[in-house]
């Protein structure tokens, strides 16, 4: 029976992040809150599911013609170093830090949607 839970908390998590609200945002809350799945295997879950979903978006991306390529070495170089940084931090702190961190996280993304509805940014 949890296979079938977790299954249908990754495909509703997959059908929330094409539709652009970020997948993670529903399903490391959900690992975490109802399958009691641990902070850091949750994480862990969501940046191994990004990874294929986010391949499969830049060449999607790229065969449409909508990516554009000059300047992305200063993109992709901060990236890499903060997301590297990250893991091994995230893989040092407690489980109840990374919980508050993540809180904190969807909370200004709250806060920067609704200022972005509220004041018309989103167009």
């Amino acid at each position: 029976m949890s296979f079938i839970l977790y299954l249908i908390a990754g495909f509703l998590s997959g059908v929330l992040g094409g539709m652009g609200m970020g997948g993670g945002t529903i399903l490391i809350p959900t690992l975490t809150i109802f399958l009691n799945v641990e902070q850091h295997v949750a994480q862990a879950t969501n940046l191994a599911a990004f990874l294929p979903m986010s391949a499969f978006s830049l060449k999607v991306h790229k065969d449409r013609g909508l990516l554009k390529t000059e300047g992305i070495l200063w993109v992709i170089i901060p990236a890499l170093v903060t997301s590297v940084l990250s893991g091994f931090a995230a893989s040092v702190l407690p489980a109840a830090i990374l919980k508050k961190l993540f809180g904190v996280f969807l909370l200004v993304l709250a806060v920067k949607g609704l200022f972005s509805v509220k004041l018309g940014f989103n167009k």
